[in-house]
């Protein structure tokens, strides 16, 4: 998977809006204005990092450990930084789509009333 599939993969969830609050060199994702999804636009390899469950955050690792690692400069419990390269693209959709949902799980009902 390459960037631009990491983009169209994101914009083509539910209500996702993409911006970038850190700089012309960092591309969010979010939904109801949280972030599921973030990727530093000039490094090489291209990698994301996304909010996953503890424990399968800390399966993933130990079974990639050279494509996911915990998260790079987040909370390493929740978020993996995954390199889009060597990973099927099967395996990065399904963490994305995890990561949204992790993200949408703990927005309020109401507060989700005002994006969806």
């Amino acid at each position: 998977m390459n960037l631009e599939e990491l983009r169209e993969y994101c914009l083509s969830l539910p209500h996702v809006t993409e911006d970038m609050p850190f700089g012309e060199e960092f591309l969010v994702f979010r939904i109801c204005n949280r972030i599921f999804a973030l990727t530093n636009l000039e490094r090489i390899p291209v990698s994301v990092s996304l909010k996953c469950d503890p424990e399968r955050a800390v399966e993933l690792r130990e079974q990639y450990p050279d494509k996911i690692v915990a998260g790079y400069h987040l909370n390493k419990k929740h978020w993996n930084t995954v390199s889009l390269e060597g990973l099927s693209p099967t395996l990065i959709k399904e963490m994305i789509q995890h990561s949204y949902d992790q993200v949408l799980a703990k927005v309020p009902k109401k507060e989700t009333l005002k994006f969806i």
